[in-house]
């Protein structure tokens, strides 16, 4: 059953109603910090500001935090309410996401951490270019599947499925540059590893980011297209699929 068609608005339970409610703006508030922790972790790196990647590696038990406490509102959900159908999977929906933007929060923390042990080197500013487009990218992605999931929007989460596309060739592209790089300067070697684990962190922050909006599907349509090939997917193949 399309979420649409069994809107909370019609519980009985005016409580009921404000506890999902909660849910979905505890969810968005964890994922506003996680932006935030991807952004600034960036930053960190471009301005070469170990303090501020200091800040955001302390920054992350916060993100844990955000993650239990939703996690444990979601497990009084269950218990008391015992949800069905939409409101069930939009439980369901936020545990997960929950799950996700944990992860989000460590992958950002590993680029602080890397970002660190830049700056101590004084290893200037080679691959620099790459991080800043990719990061821009899945910093995008992020706050895209949080709108598609704040606002049931199936259109935004599909086309997020397709861009995670994307973010992997534009990894693919920067690794390969950084090894011609290694190639050409042995002394670069070690800068150059920690940069590529900072593109993998991103990269990982596009998957999660897809996994975001592959739960927006499910939680609006009851479809689960974890394993679905991206090309056979759209709103009007996913309509007939209901």
């Amino acid at each position: 059953m399309d979420i649409t068609s069994d809107i909370h608005s019609r519980h009985i339970s005016r409580q009921f109603n404000q506890e999902l409610e909660e849910l979905k703006t505890h969810l968005m508030a964890m994922g506003g910090l996680v932006e935030k922790q991807i952004q600034e972790a960036v930053v960190a790196l471009l301005d070469g500001d170990s303090d501020l990647a200091r800040r955001v590696v302390e920054n992350d038990r916060a993100v844990n935090d955000m993650q239990i406490k939703i996690d444990g509102e979601c497990t009084q959900v269950l218990a008391r309410r015992q949800p069905a159908a939409s409101d069930l999977r939009l439980v369901l929906a936020v545990i997960r996401a929950a799950s996700d933007l944990e992860r989000i929060g460590d992958e950002a923390s590993k680029i602080a951490r890397n970002a660190a042990d830049l700056i101590e080197g004084n290893n200037g500013s080679r691959g620099f270019v790459e991080v800043r487009m990719i990061s821009e990218h899945v910093r995008r992605m992020v706050r895209d599947a949080l709108t598609s999931f704040a606002r049931f929007d199936t259109e935004l989460a599909l086309k997020l499925v397709h861009e995670d596309e994307e973010v992997d060739e534009e990894y693919r592209t920067a690794m390969r540059s950084l090894m011609t790089f290694m190639m050409e300067d042995a002394r670069s070697i070690s800068p150059i590893l920690s940069l590529m684990w900072i593109l993998r962190s991103l990269e990982r922050i596009g998957d999660h980011a897809n996994n975001l909006a592959e739960y927006v599907v499910y939680l609006v349509k009851g479809l689960d297209i974890r394993h679905t090939d991206p090309d056979d997917l759209d709103e009007r193949a996913i309509t007939r699929k209901e």
